[in-house]
């Protein structure tokens, strides 16, 4: 599939076909605009649009006035090829902050899988189910990336109740020790699975955990019928993602709007 026709596929089912990730959230389509709404600690925001210059401002009014009447910080999940041109500006302007920009990269599920690395000797990949073992996966994520991972915990015991063919999260242990962790999420009706949140703690870093992870989830994501893989990636994972062979298809940066 060229790369044109991919990138279609992706913002179709992705984005403006989006389904709820999370068993007590919505996704609606108000105008041109797909967003999804949930709890506090859930993931709020904007998946998709389809805007001209004309139209921008009052729609990014409406999510405002749409998330500030519930108390909700959200995103405005913003990719290069979004229209219309200038929609980042627009958005600052309007009060968005905006994060890091990343790479969005693709890769057939069979091949990463395939071709991937087994974790280094001495750790050990283990499947999370249960509270201790997010308790684990937030626990890398804090010391992987120097962020509060306190509500992302919550939101993946929500899926893992309530909708656990829906998600996948592992971790690295060496020993007793989590070293490494990472989530799979597998949306009903679509192509693509993705790869969320990989990380190794400082310490274990360049001995091939990072890849044993992603080698781990694609060939879960290609035993439970998806074709593609995706992810914001990073910087750091960028060119590990490229050796695997990932491609980018476009960028995403976050917007974020705090009432």
């Amino acid at each position: 599939m060229d790369h044109h026709t991919l990138l279609d596929l992706f913002d179709r089912q992705t984005r403006r076909d989006a389904r709820p990730d999370a068993p007590d959230s919505t996704v609606e389509r108000v105008g041109d605009v797909v967003r999804q709404t949930g709890p506090a600690h859930g993931w709020n925001g904007v998946l998709w649009s389809d805007l001209d210059a004309a139209r921008a401002d009052g729609a990014i009014a409406e999510q405002v006035r749409h998330f500030t009447a519930l108390g909700r910080a959200f995103e405005w999940k913003l990719y290069a090829h979004d229209r219309p041109a200038g929609l980042g500006e627009r958005l600052r302007a309007a009060g968005f902050v905006a994060g890091p920009e990343e790479a969005l990269m693709v890769a057939e599920a069979a091949g990463p899988g395939a071709t991937g690395t087994a974790p280094p000797e001495g750790v050990e990949l283990r499947a999370v189910t249960d509270e201790a073992g997010v308790a684990l996966v937030t626990e890398v994520h804090e010391r992987a990336f120097g962020t509060d991972a306190t509500l992302l915990g919550r939101r993946l015991l929500d899926q893992l109740a309530a909708r656990p063919q829906t998600v996948v999260a592992v971790v690295a242990l060496a020993g007793d020790r989590p070293v490494g962790s990472a989530r799979l999420e597998l949306p009903p009706g679509t192509v693509f699975a993705g790869l969320w949140g990989g990380g190794t703690v400082p310490e274990w870093r360049g001995r091939g955990i990072y890849r044993a992870l992603v080698a781990h989830r694609a060939r879960l994501a290609a035993e439970r019928g998806h074709r593609y893989l995706q992810v914001d990636a990073s910087d750091m994972s960028r060119p590990i993602l490229r050796r695997l062979g990932f491609t980018p298809l476009s960028t995403t940066t976050p917007y974020v709007y705090e009432p």
